[in-house]
């Protein structure tokens, strides 16, 4: 069933990882038919003006006296453009008059223009007139000669395309931002589904690797409690001493394998809580008291308001507690002196843990919570485990909506602190 079930997730993620290539790719796609069509716009928009300007040009060479059978202007090329005037002029006139046109129009880019004259057959005059500088340099233009007109001049644009594109800066903008996005939409989805592999994988392993181990465990417990019922055993005290070692080391093993079982689990299904309401004094006090049983040489001391109480999963909120006061037992090197207190403010319930236990490294305190985390000391050395203990606390906390932190003492130990919203 849980096959199945991953097969059909796995299914659903496909379709709505396809289904949001697909439309950032149409829309994609639909932005740069817009751009080139917005392009083309602009280029229309530009022969346009140019076009009216040039007409404005030759009615006022002309002071409107000479008549023209067709358009005096006409376009040779997507920038070169040929204005016949049928009439001699000089070169300051149609300078003086194409540059009141053009800014009139607001065409504010360069060009260069030259004036021919075909009964002499050569070029009378050009000049390259540019936006950027005070004086236009000049220089000899070459263009070639028109048929059936005597007196014209030319003009050309040379950076008409840089000019079209830098007014449509917003488009390509826009278009350059959402091929960004889809990259980061591809890279994204590659990472989630190269995360989702490597989770399945390891939940796998895990499962099959504790359920491997629980088989032979469930034997050599079978086999061992069936021994220390024996009369051979139970009248020698060597033997009842190495079975009763055979069988809390077993039972201890067997935790380990249910603790990594559970966080499998719980990593896929999520943990299912049942909210109650618990009052702090007289439920840690219990867990207190049964840590000094097993633990004769720990102090504990609890400050602790009285009727202070929050909602919270007791099964799992007492394993918070165990594992933070295992925690502090097991990582210190003299006598384990803990103190556990209460402090509240307009924000909410905090429940402190302070330990004169062994510390922690500032630059490692912040992975304490990551799953199969353990601290590289000694002591650590020395500890059985699997680094889940904190994992499994964080876990239970964030699903509880509170926060846990963690903070070195100034003299000794840590204190880790639980805070409760209102």
């Amino acid at each position: 069933m849980d096959n199945i079930a991953s097969e059909m997730e796995i299914k659903k993620l496909n379709i709505i990882i396809s289904l949001g290539l697909v439309a950032i790719i149409g829309i994609l796609i639909a932005q740069l038919l817009w751009t080139k069509q917005a392009y083309n716009l602009e280029d229309r928009k530009f022969n346009q003006k140019v076009n009216i300007a040039l007409m404005e040009v030759v009615d006022k060479m002309t002071e409107g006296k000479t008549s023209f059978t067709e358009n005096p202007v006409q376009i040779i090329a997507n920038d070169y453009y040929v204005v016949n005037i049928n009439n001699e002029f000089h070169p300051a006139v149609l300078e003086h008059y194409l540059k009141t046109e053009f800014t009139r129009f607001q065409i504010n880019t360069d060009y260069v223009y030259a004036l021919y004259n075909c009964h002499s057959d050569q070029m009378v005059y050009g000049k390259y007139m540019t936006q950027h500088q005070e004086e236009p340099s000049e220089k000899v233009i070459q263009f070639p000669k028109h048929k059936n007109l005597v007196y014209y001049f030319s003009i050309r644009f040379p950076d008409k395309t840089t000019y079209l594109i830098s007014s449509l800066r917003f488009w390509y903008l826009l278009t350059f931002a959402l091929i960004i996005i889809l990259l980061v939409y591809v890279y994204s989805i590659y990472t989630i589904i190269q995360q989702k592999k490597f989770s399945e994988l390891q939940r796998d392993f895990i499962n099959n690797m504790t359920h491997e181990f629980k088989t032979p465990l469930s034997s050599i417990l079978l086999a061992s409690e069936s021994l220390n019922k024996q009369e051979i055993v139970q009248e020698n005290p060597k033997l009842q001493t190495y079975t009763s070692i055979i069988i809390n080391q077993s039972h201890k093993l067997n935790n380990h394998i249910e603790k990594i079982l559970n966080i499998a689990k719980n990593d896929a299904s999520g943990l299912s809580l049942k909210p109650q309401k618990i009052i702090l004094l007289p439920f840690i006090q219990e867990i207190a008291a049964n840590i000094k049983q097993k633990n004769e040489n720990v102090s504990i001391k609890i400050n602790i308001e009285e009727n202070l109480s929050i909602f919270a999963d007791e099964f799992h909120f007492t394993n918070i507690i165990y594992n933070l006061l295992d925690n502090s037992i097991k990582y210190c090197e003299t006598n384990p002196d803990i103190l556990i207190s209460s402090d509240k403010d307009s924000k909410g319930l905090y429940l402190k843990f302070k330990d004169n236990g062994m510390g922690i490294p500032a630059k490692k305190i912040n992975h304490i919570f990551d799953k199969f985390y353990r601290v590289n000391a000694n002591k650590s050395d020395e500890i059985n485990g699997f680094g889940l203990g904190l994992f499994y606390v964080k876990k239970i906390v964030q699903q509880h909506h509170w926060k846990i932190s963690v903070e070195n003492n100034p003299d000794k130990g840590i204190t880790v602190t639980l805070f409760f919203p209102f």
